[in-house]
């Protein structure tokens, strides 16, 4: 099945794109930061003029987390632009579908399937890639729509290039930016 027809219906899911992301405050910013927020606004403005739904995951860390709620780096980055009609679902382990009201906002487009780009690659794109799949719906992830940071093992663009390929295998359709968008 090709990434248009996994998408004719399909609701964007943003995943953690919170300012502690991007303002590099508590940690360094998620690698390619800047093209990174460029990309998803372009793939959100692509999904408001398709007339797909979006939603927004925030991940809610313990007190004294850089992402805990209230903190500085707890909101979704403004740069993204989240209109008021735009629901953020909150989650506080690695699977956005953790919270079932995700899942139920999902089945309520009516759709067979979600596109998910956000961060990090590595934990809570992965998580949700993986869950989503498990639930029968179809994935599309926008390969160069998310990131991670480095670890001690391999640099962010090694672990986003070797999780493309995972979800390839997990039976995900993988879609870059300007494919997805036309641009």
């Amino acid at each position: 099945m090709s990434a248009h027809s996994l998408t004719d219906k399909a609701p964007l899911i943003v995943i953690d794109l919170q300012t502690g992301m991007f303002d590099g405050v508590h940690e360094p910013p998620i690698r390619d930061a800047p093209a990174i927020a460029e990309r998803a606004r372009a793939v959100i403005d692509w999904a408001r003029r398709g007339g797909h739904k979006v939603a927004f995951v925030r991940h809610d860390g313990p007190q004294g987390d850089p992402l805990a709620p209230g903190e500085p780096g707890w909101p979704v980055w403004p740069a993204l632009g989240q209109a008021g009609d735009e629901p953020t679902f909150a989650k506080s382990v690695r699977d956005a579908f953790s919270n079932p009201a995700l899942g139920e906002w999902v089945a309520g487009q009516g759709a067979a399937a979600v596109v998910i780009l956000g961060a990090q690659t590595d934990f809570c794109v992965a998580a949700t890639v993986r869950s989503a799949i498990a639930k029968g719906l179809g994935v599309t992830v926008v390969s160069d729509a998310h990131s991670t940071l480095d670890n001690a093992e391999e640099t962010a663009s090694q672990i986003i290039a070797r999780h493309n390929s995972e979800f390839i295998g997990d039976g995900a359709t993988l879609v870059t930016t300007k494919v997805l968008t036309g641009g």
